[in-house]
């Protein structure tokens, strides 16, 4: 494994090493035999997270095309790794009593209240103080942000988690299964977004995982499809990423936001990964 030059939170890194860093961590982690959790696979993400969250002024549009085809293979990786450690998580804490008390454990638990707290400050700063139901679209099987929000935040909501792998639904349900007053205010479902129309009126608010359409045109369909089903009046808060962040995650950029009016887009600057941005379907 190579080693990297070190650089603290204050300092910007120069696009040129990032570049470097970032595609040696690409080379290292396509040469792994499994991408579930173990040392090496820890250590190699631990690392591209940290590099990804320094301060930088990259702009991925601008990049050459060689580095975008490494971003998208190393998106791909993250997805499947992050897919593969929820996993692993679900399976423990299932085995174990009380598992939601013990979701702490999980190494990434700490960005995920972040997010949540932030996300539940901007939906109600724009308005949305108590949702009846709200949708979540690709929950996984450690639907943190679901949990998190149902537990500190939403007391009284209904949550449909909607996953298209029927394993992660499974594992989540586990989870949840443990907790009777939280298991009648929360469902799982395995299907594809795009094949759910009508009942997306029933939605306040709907979450979309950063995960959910890996290219920039899937998102876009995506992002059509809920705006031509979802209520009107309704919030749809994306999760995008920008800078260097975008190594890791797919963007969302305004002109893909079809006819929602854009409400917040929100860039952090600590270790939460995802933007956030927050649209609404406009009454006609």
């Amino acid at each position: 494994m190579a080693s990297f030059q070190n650089f603290n939170l204050g300092t910007q890194i120069p696009e040129d090493v990032l570049i470097a860093q970032i595609m040696q961590l690409h080379a290292d982690i396509s040469k792994l035999e499994s991408l579930r959790p173990s040392k090496q696979v820890n250590s190699l993400f631990t690392h591209l997270v940290n590099l990804c969250t320094l301060p930088s002024s990259i702009n991925i549009q601008s990049l050459p095309q060689d580095v975008k085809n490494m971003r998208e293979s190393l998106i791909n990786l993250c997805g499947q790794a992050e897919g593969l450690l929820e996993l692993e998580f679900s399976s423990f804490l299932a085995q174990i009593p009380k598992p939601l008390n013990n979701l702490t454990l999980f190494p990434y638990y700490g960005n995920y209240v972040k997010l949540a707290n932030l996300e539940n400050k901007i939906l109600r700063d724009n308005g949305l103080v108590h949702p009846k139901k709200v949708a979540f679209v690709g929950s996984g099987p450690m639907p943190l942000t679901s949990l998190i929000m149902a537990t500190h935040h939403l007391a009284s909501t209904k949550f449909d988690n909607f996953d298209i792998d029927e394993k992660a639904n499974e594992a989540a349900c586990r989870i949840v299964a443990t907790d009777s007053e939280l298991e009648k205010r929360m469902k799982f479902e395995t299907k594809d977004i795009m094949q759910i129309k009508e009942k997306l009126v029933q939605y306040d608010c709907i979450f979309l995982a950063a995960l959910v359409g890996m290219s920039r045109e899937a998102k876009v369909k995506i992002l059509g499809h809920l705006g031509e089903y979802m209520k009107e009046g309704g919030f749809l808060l994306v999760r995008s990423a920008k800078g260097a962040r975008a190594f890791l995650y797919p963007v969302v950029e305004e002109q893909d936001l079809g006819n929602f009016e854009v409400l917040t887009i929100f860039h952090p600057t600590n270790d939460v990964i995802n933007s956030v941005v927050l649209l609404r379907k406009p009454m006609v």
